[in-house]
């Protein structure tokens, strides 16, 4: 089953109505019968494409850690 998801608004969907929500800003998801649900497409409009933003927010996060890392490495050296 497909769903389209913008803001506070979701709706289901057929396939065929996927690229008319898509342009006009909804997320597509996809939801099986446990309810997992997996984002498939994301609508346009958006200042970063989410894609971009998800890719950024996973460097981010390993960078800290590396970060943190190194600081502790640091410490240590100089002790």
């Amino acid at each position: 089953m497909l769903r389209a998801v913008k803001a506070n608004k979701e709706l289901k969907i057929d396939e065929s109505e996927q690229a008319a929500m898509q342009a006009q800003g909804f997320d597509i998801v996809s939801v099986d019968d446990k309810g997992k649900r997996e984002t498939i497409a994301y609508g346009a409009g958006k200042t970063v494409p989410y894609g971009n933003y998800a890719e950024l927010e996973k460097k981010a996060a390993a960078l800290e850690k590396e970060l943190v890392k190194m600081k502790k490495t640091d410490k240590e050296t100089k002790e």
